[in-house]
């Protein structure tokens, strides 16, 4: 594995590291970079990785580049790297939502449009920080075969992966996996909520509603039939779950499943603009 900087000490970096560490990577050879003293004291004590609050050093260090920067920072971290050290032959990544692969080479360009710096965009989600991530990667046509196996090293170590052969893609898996892990708290609130209205104790409706939701993803995580099929099987005519169900389609919730994943993507695509 080359040697890897964080350009950003934020929750994504984090999870990140851990899994990389935690993958057998040494610790020596990665590097955080952040203004926050605090943030990146407290990753280098615990993982033992190297760190500085200058974004060049760990640039110029590194011959992978994460970018776990704020996405309306990203362009001026990418120029002012590229003016300050030689680029060539280092891989940037990049975890930003709404910042193209265009935007980013730009911003490495030097203005020089006829060498392009390889990029490879990640959008991962907030479960990386157990190790239970899922990211979608797409890269550039300068990234090398090599290089793409150090990018998808990187987001094995926190998850699941899949390489996407197109870069409008990457907001399907925003919709689909980047924003989803909201969705479901979303529903686990409304299920906790209505627990406690049927008189469970605080405790005891976090407990029915995580340990049930927990059950409900190891089903489908250990079963390869279709979720369909797995949702049918339990659900018996005339019961309590299909009444439950039927109440569900009636309220149209596949059409708000639909629309709010078509307002993720939608916001994206605003983003990039």
């Amino acid at each position: 594995m080359n040697k890897i900087a964080f350009i950003g000490a934020g929750n994504m970096a984090r999870a990140i590291i851990i899994g990389l560490v935690n993958s057998g990577i040494t610790p020596q050879e990665i590097i955080v970079a952040n203004p926050s003293e605090a943030k990146r004291l407290t990753l280098a004590k615990e993982f033992g990785v190297l760190q500085t609050n200058d974004n060049i050093k760990a640039s110029e260090f590194a011959d992978v580049v994460v970018l776990c920067v704020k996405p309306h920072f990203i362009t001026d971290v990418c120029f002012q790297i590229s003016q300050a050290i030689d680029i060539a032959g280092k891989l940037f990544i990049s975890v930003a939502a709404g910042t193209t692969v265009e935007q980013i080479q730009s911003a490495l360009s030097k203005d020089d449009t006829t060498n392009l710096a390889p990029v490879v965009r990640v959008m991962p989600n907030t479960p990386s920080q157990l190790g239970l991530g899922m990211s979608g990667l797409f890269a550039s046509k300068e990234v090398s075969v090599k290089q793409k196996a150090s990018a998808e090293k990187i987001t094995d170590a926190v998850g699941k992966s899949i390489w996407l052969d197109a870069e409008s893609k990457i907001n399907n898996i925003i919709a689909v996996a980047g924003s989803a892990p909201a969705y479901y708290f979303l529903f686990m609130e409304a299920m906790e909520q209505q627990a406690k209205q049927y008189g469970f104790s605080e405790e005891e409706s976090r407990m029915l509603v995580q340990q049930t939701a927990l059950g409900a993803a190891q089903m489908v995580a250990h079963n390869s039939a279709p979720i369909s099929e797995l949702r049918a099987n339990v659900t018996s005519k005339g019961g309590t779950t299909h009444a439950a169900i039927e109440q569900f389609k009636h309220d149209g919730l596949e059409k708000m499943v639909k629309n709010a994943m078509s307002a993720a993507i939608a916001r994206a695509e605003e983003m990039a603009k």
